[in-house]
């Protein structure tokens, strides 16, 4: 197995010491499940509802569906590459050129911040809904949303990591405002009350097909679903990952892929397609629907809680990103620095946070911002997938999970498909996602220059 840098040089990580083997598989199950629910289901489930009307589940089966392929594909590479780095690694090995891994790492980088604005919307627009602040819409949201990211990053700077521990009491916040939401569903149903046929009905369409409202649909729900493929990152962390890893990431995937089937149906159980897909709190509303009585800043609270930790997760991994291509060299130098005293990368947070300020303020809607997670993502899952394939001739001595041929074939066009404008997507999503990749491919191509300039001087006789 290589052991160079995405550069081409020799590594300097030898010498460091290696990380410190802590999590079992209790331990990656629930950091998979924690990692995977969060804003996408507590924020999109509406706008999923306004495309497809009562069949809101279906997109969620399908993204489900989608993801599961594409994790066959994770699996076959982290148990033959147990080690830190994830896409940015397997594009590496398989094509070895540089300018691909770049992009693909920072494709993931950008992901991570437009799911993080993602969330600081759903935040602010939760805070209003459950204490009652009258904030939806407009500059009042934006204004929350923007503090709350600096929030986030005043955190970030300081240099405050999530642990283990603390993932499985995030987790348990999580899931906990989410079985709220499936408890008052069904509760309501044996009780009689609620519309339980509104779970088979298609939203009317033009020309009466329902193929591509659901495509469209799914490309949105697509986003409640990722958060597996971060998994591979904590392989140098997992005891015998090469073992584990299988069962326990596809464990993870069908227990979310329930968790939101069973909230969907709750949802439309007791809200219209029309009222759920109004606003951005569409589990607040299910929750007064079905319990009038519950106290709604609790659930509030909770969905607060689950996206702030969503948002925290993102910017870390996002500015640590940016920081370790720097270091590569495939990024400006003066995104490395690290604060003297917190040490922390504080160049590359401000870096990452003001991206996160620009789309908050300038496309603000959870719509754009969630598509463009999903779109990004499903870029570089269509490199995964056909990196497997690439990677077949390049045998590793210990044993490793491989996944039928067929699978990756389909994950790559399956996942190229739904990155296509003909599924229905919001062009403002490519628009965005355009911007954003762009700035790192003018980052990248000012590094290269100034690289190069810095190797001629040092070569010019002295």
């Amino acid at each position: 197995m290589s052991n160079q840098r995405s550069d081409g040089a020799a590594p300097s990580a030898e010498a460091e010491p290696n990380l410190h083997r802590v999590m079992g598989p209790w331990l990656l199950l629930l950091f998979i499940v924690g990692d995977i629910l969060g804003t996408g289901i507590y924020a999109l489930t509406g706008q999923v509802a306004k495309q497809v009307g009562g069949v809101v589940w279906l997109p969620f089966v399908v993204a489900f569906i989608i993801a599961l392929i594409t994790a066959f594909s994770y699996l076959e590479l982290v148990t033959k590459y147990p080690r830190a780095a994830g896409a940015a690694l397997y594009a590496h090995k398989a094509f070895g050129i540089h300018f691909v891994t770049f992009i693909v790492a920072f494709a993931v980088m950008c992901s991570g911040i437009t799911s993080a604005s993602t969330a600081s919307r759903a935040f602010a627009a939760n805070l209003s809904g459950a204490f009652g602040l009258q904030l939806a819409g407009g500059i009042g949201i934006t204004l929350v949303g923007l503090g709350f990211m600096a929030l986030v990053a005043v955190v970030n700077f300081r240099g405050v990591g999530e642990s283990v521990k603390a993932n499985v009491v995030l987790t348990c916040v999580e899931l906990t405002g989410l079985l709220i939401v499936i408890v008052v569903g069904f509760w309501a149903i044996m009780a009689g009350e609620g519309d339980v046929s509104r779970v088979t009905q298609f939203k009317a369409t033009g020309d009466g097909g329902l193929f591509w409202p659901v495509i469209a649909a799914s490309t949105l729900a697509f986003f409640a679903m990722v958060g597996f493929e971060d998994s591979v990152n904590m392989a140098e962390e997992c005891h015998h990952p090469s073992k584990i890893f299988p069962t326990v990431l596809l464990a993870g995937l069908l227990i979310t892929g329930t968790i939101y089937v069973l909230v969907s149906i709750s949802a439309i159980t007791l809200v219209t397609p029309e009222e759920l897909g109004e606003g951005e709190t569409p589990l607040l509303k299910v929750v007064q629907a079905g319990a009038p009585g519950f106290p709604l800043w609790i659930f509030g609270f909770i969905t607060m809680f689950a996206v702030a930790n969503s948002a925290l997760i993102n910017m870390l991994m996002a500015s640590r990103l940016v920081y370790g291509m720097s270091r590569e060299g495939v990024l400006p130098t003066v995104l490395g620095r690290v604060h003297a005293t917190r040490r922390s990368p504080y160049v590359a947070i401000g870096f990452t946070t003001l991206l996160a300020f620009a789309l908050i303020t300038f496309v603000g809607e959870v719509p754009a911002l969630g598509g463009t997670t999903a779109l990004l993502l499903l870029g570089v899952f269509t490199v995964v997938n056909v990196a497997v394939l690439v990677l077949r001739r390049d045998p590793v001595e210990h044993d490793h999970f491989r996944t039928p041929t067929l699978l990756p074939i389909l994950g790559a066009l399956t996942c190229a498909f739904l990155t296509g404008p003909w599924t229905g997507r919001d062009p403002v999503q490519y628009t965005i996602a355009g911007i954003l990749l762009g700035i790192g491919i003018l980052l990248w191509g000012v590094t290269v220059l100034v690289n190069r300039s810095m190797a001629q001087g040092q070569l010019k006789p002295g």
